[in-house]
């Protein structure tokens, strides 16, 4: 493979690609199949594990570069986009900032490969909420044991590599904090660790060929060499692990934002081409104000998300800054929804068909403002930030808030993080 530079590069790259995606796209929504040659092809072109430093065998490439590349990746396959967000951040940047040499090298051998990391956060009675998870990992000899079930996690039966979120527990069974376990399967060859199974898929909405899956955990044994320890240790390591999602979250921004764009050049050119009463469409001014919004709305949401996108570098840190993150992640993918929304609008009743791929748009970018934090949990997360003050969501939280105001002690550390 070449190595590849320039961000315009990486951009040409990509948009070649897409233009090889795009005819294939309605097939894997239809029979809600893995793109498997889709993901041949981003390896080959080197942009599955783009980010990987060049001494683990990845390119280098920055998170601006990544994201341009999702971007025109998404304007033509929302799928492929979402996979080459989870192999450039997500887990991986959780690996990569936090991991032991080893645990980098074999990370990375995966994705390079191919391989679509999984995080394993939500629980069916932990999703925003993720603190209430009830996963546990007991210390033992030589490692962990990991017991409970997490639901909706993206990949579960195709990825294989796994960072499980579990609260971690010593000996006596009390609670150390939250730590992060890398559990290797290979589903494709039906080779899975004795306690991990697959329970159940969800049949979704949109981006029908990415599972959702239920992973259950019963008497997983996890070796010390694969548990991932942030510097803070246990104690903090809900939040150093978190913040590890920033990278996640300017992703799906941007695969939203990639999908609104792909729907207002579909939009623009049917206005050029499509007559009634006797004139094209684009000669109704009231379309072109149409136009005119959505195309504000796409360009605000790509300067948001390249700021959060270029702070990892301008902070120095190993995530994109988690208010800027979470600000673009929000207002791209509410402003993607209503983008596609008008695209069909203009197509009208052919819109609706899946004739045109907006129809199938439409239900792939409606799940953005919900996984990977909801709308409402980042706008919260922004005024945090902005107000200076802890957002807790919890009655313990609020309750803690206030006896703080009078003196007494601050909430707890988990609810301050909510």
């Amino acid at each position: 493979m070449k190595q590849v530079q320039s961000t315009e590069a990486w951009r040409a790259i990509a948009r070649e690609l897409a233009a090889r995606f795009a005819p294939r796209a309605a097939e894997w929504d239809r029979t809600r199949s893995y793109c498997w040659q889709n993901v041949a092809e981003l390896v080959d072109a080197g942009i599955m594990g783009m980010t990987i430093p060049t001494e683990y065998g990845g390119k280098g490439a920055s998170l601006y570069d990544a994201v341009v590349v999702i971007e025109e990746i998404a304007k033509a396959c929302t799928l492929s986009a979402r996979i080459v967000v989870e192999a450039n951040m997500g887990a991986l940047s959780a690996v990569m900032a936090y991991g032991s040499e080893e645990q980098k090298r074999r990370a990375a051998a995966l994705v390079l490969a191919g391989d679509k990391p999984a995080i394993c956060i939500s629980e069916p009675e932990a999703g925003s909420a993720a603190t209430e998870m009830r996963t546990t990992a007991r210390r033992v000899p030589g490692g962990y044991v990991l017991d409970g079930r997490k639901h909706w996690i993206t990949g579960g039966g195709i990825s294989r590599l796994h960072l499980i979120f579990a609260r971690v527990e010593d000996e006596r069974g009390r609670e150390q904090g939250i730590g992060g376990f890398l559990v290797i399967s290979d589903p494709a060859r039906g080779e899975m660790p004795a306690g991990f199974r697959v329970a159940g898929r969800e049949r979704t909405m949109g981006l029908c060929g990415m599972p959702e899956a239920e992973l259950v955990f019963e008497n997983l044994a996890v070796a010390d060499d694969m548990v991932l320890v942030p510097p803070r240790g246990f104690a903090h390591g809900f939040a150093d692990l978190m913040a590890a999602y920033n990278c996640q979250r300017v992703g799906a921004g941007t695969v939203a934002m990639g999908v609104a764009a792909g729907a207002l050049e579909h939009a623009t050119r049917y206005l050029k081409t499509r007559h009634q009463f006797g004139r094209p469409l684009a000669e109704f001014q009231g379309l072109q104000w149409m136009l005119a919004d959505m195309d504000a709305g796409v360009h605000a949401s790509r300067l948001m998300l390249h700021e959060a996108a270029r702070s990892r570098a301008a902070n120095g840190a190993p995530f994109p800054d988690m208010m800027m993150a979470a600000r673009a992640k929000a207002f791209a993918t509410e402003t993607a929804i209503r983008v596609v929304n008008d695209a069909l609008q203009i197509f009208g009743a052919r819109g609706y068909s899946d004739r045109e791929p907006l129809e199938r748009m439409y239900r792939d970018v409606r799940m953005f403002t919900i996984g990977g934090g909801t709308a409402q949990i980042l706008k919260t997360q922004v005024a945090g930030c902005l107000l200076g003050i802890p957002t807790p969501q919890t009655r313990e939280g609020q309750a803690g808030l206030a006896a703080a105001a009078g003196g007494d002690e601050e909430p707890a550390e988990a609810d301050r993080r909510m």
